[in-house]
């Protein structure tokens, strides 16, 4: 199932960024990835990901700008999952007034983030 989908990786940590893409590439998704939120619009736009997996504090555009200005962006039909270290009400909310499509808190279990991602594909 996973075979062949793209999936961009938006991350300023760089642990964060190998480990995340370690573990989907060995699931079979193809990874792009990104270190702001301009490199990770550009890459949506040239690249056409199915799922962006999008930190939601980045340097240049902060995720929830980036997830706005996808969810704008006519047959865009990128899936759109922000998550963060930072999980109350407030993001949360955020999140879901921007459209993104799933919301998850950085975690060291990485089943959800896995479950996140076949749910939307």
């Amino acid at each position: 199932m996973s075979e062949g989908l793209k999936i961009l990786i938006v991350d300023d940590d760089v642990n964060a960024l190998t480990t995340l893409t370690d573990l989907l590439t060995e699931d079979g998704y193809r990874i792009i990835t990104a270190a702001d939120g301009k490199e990770a619009l550009d890459k949506v736009h040239k690249e056409k990901p199915d799922v962006a997996l999008m930190d939601i504090r980045l340097p240049v555009l902060d995720g929830y700008e980036v997830c706005r200005q996808l969810k704008e962006t006519e047959g865009l039909t990128t899936k759109v999952i922000l998550y963060t270290a930072y999980v109350d009400a407030v993001n949360v909310t955020k999140a879901r007034t921007v459209g993104a499509d799933d919301f998850l808190a950085k975690t060291s279990d990485l089943s959800s983030l896995r479950d996140a991602i076949k749910g939307l594909v």
